[in-house]
């Protein structure tokens, strides 16, 4: 397991950041490895982004050292996207979870032994984790794909056609403060997350991937008013802070997935900014 941490930054200090400072602070590139765990943790509410990629043999996470407690979950709850496309089995404290394809486990606080496996090593299951703090207890569960619940929103003479699919959330599978999504542009529409808009009570990461190895996503983020932009390829994250707006285009299909935590779970508590007030 490898960790890095992500200190992020104030509005004014992106003024004299250049393109590798931002990466810096707010990309968390290739965070899927082959037989490997990697992870990220951010002061920005404290959330941790992680990557675990099994191969012939299972992976596990428990270890809560890098957080400062005996076990990661000791104060934390988490969700767990298979991302891939061969199925694996998440075993939390022995229930095992079978978890294919777009399937989200959501892992609630006080987990100890959390071990994650790929049903064959050939095409392994692809978890990402977004894990935050927690202050209440919620069962462990699985929700499937075809559990999420589906929103269809943007146009497509907009280019921003698309389907967002809510699991943890209060309308599906309740947690503490954890929301987390996935979203896929419909065929032809590059945009995501459009209109822009803030939700100065909640931080956002983004987690890119189902690209094409040539294929961009070019993130934008900033005040509406001072805007930047990160360059971002499969399976690199972006951290958002609740100060920042965040959007992307990209050159060719691409999914990403949305995990939130914060003050609330009011997943309509946003700012919309137009885009001809952006700068």
């Amino acid at each position: 397991m490898s960790w890095t941490t992500r200190y992020g930054a104030s509005p004014a200090s992106v003024d004299g950041m250049t393109g590798a400072n931002l990466r810096d602070e707010f990309l968390v590139p290739g965070l899927f490895v082959p037989g490997a765990a990697r992870f990220a943790y951010t002061h920005v509410d404290r959330m941790v982004l992680g990557g675990i990629v099994p191969g012939a043999a299972p992976i596990a996470i428990g270890d809560g050292a890098e957080v400062g407690t005996p076990y990661l979950f000791d104060a934390r709850e988490g969700g767990i996207a298979n991302l891939g496309h061969g199925a694996g089995t998440v075993t939390v404290d022995g229930t095992l979870f079978p978890v294919g394809p777009r399937d989200i486990l959501y892992v609630g606080r006080g987990a100890k032994d959390v071990r994650l496996a790929s049903d064959d090593a050939a095409t392994p299951a692809m978890f990402y984790l977004n894990s935050v703090p927690a202050g209440a207890d919620h069962p462990h569960r699985l929700i499937t794909r075809e559990e999420s619940k589906p929103v269809t929103m943007g146009e497509a003479a907009k280019s921003n056609l698309r389907t967002l699919r809510m699991y943890i959330h209060p309308e599906v599978a309740p947690s503490c403060l954890l929301l987390m999504g996935i979203t896929d542009p419909a065929p032809g529409s590059v945009w995501n997350t459009m209109p822009p808009h803030l939700h100065e009570r909640r931080m956002e990461a983004y987690f890119y991937f189902d690209m094409a190895e040539e294929d961009r996503v070019f993130h934008i983020m900033g005040r509406p008013d001072n805007t930047r932009h990160l360059v971002v390829a499969s399976g690199d994250a972006v951290l958002s802070p609740a100060w920042s707006i965040h959007m992307g285009a990209g050159t060719g299909p691409y999914a990403f997935v949305w995990g939130m935590t914060g003050e609330n779970q009011v997943y309509q508590d946003v700012d919309p900014v137009a885009v001809r007030d952006l700068g």
